[in-house]
């Protein structure tokens, strides 16, 4: 990723607003970038991401969460527990970003989890009165809000 510091401050703070809309589907992509090469963790700490076993969890992982998003009796992304892995996934892909441009995987790590919480209550905020304001199913709107989260993961891990 030859990028300068500003837009790689803003991809590690994008991919975790990615991780803050969908848990899984920010580190699913930097799973894919790194096993496609796009991405270059060898020898750091997230040199793991790149494995093939990384890959298949974290896309069962993001699949199985698009589909229990829709299940009534799943938690709000705010709460404790899902708000905790919103960070931590989206700390995981902050470094991920980071490291693969030669950069600190910490500061990438932070920056990743900031924006795991950004994206959880932005994400909260904006699918609920998008829900209300246009008096639709939630399915409606959490559609769109996975098409956006995974096309967002893609241009962040796969174009900048």
């Amino acid at each position: 990723m030859g990028v300068d510091a500003y837009s790689l401050f803003a991809a590690a703070m994008g991919i975790g607003i990615v991780a803050g809309l969908r848990s899984f589907t920010a580190p699913a992509a930097a799973s894919w970038g790194a096993h496609l090469g796009r991405l270059h963790l060898h020898g750091s700490p997230v040199a793991f991401m790149g494995a093939t076993a990384a890959v298949g969890s974290f896309s069962l992982l993001a699949a199985a969460e698009f589909v229990a998003d829709q299940l009534p009796w799943t938690p709000n992304r705010t709460v404790p527990a899902s708000l905790l892995v919103r960070i931590v996934t989206g700390g995981l892909s902050g470094s991920c970003l980071f490291v693969s441009s030669g950069a600190s995987a910490a500061i990438g790590a932070v920056l990743g989890a900031i924006g795991g919480v950004i994206g959880a209550f932005a994400g909260y905020q904006a699918r609920t009165r998008l829900v209300r304001g246009f008096k639709v199913k939630d399915v409606m709107i959490a559609v769109p809000e996975d098409l956006l989260a995974v096309g967002l993961a893609y241009v962040l891990v796969f174009l900048v």
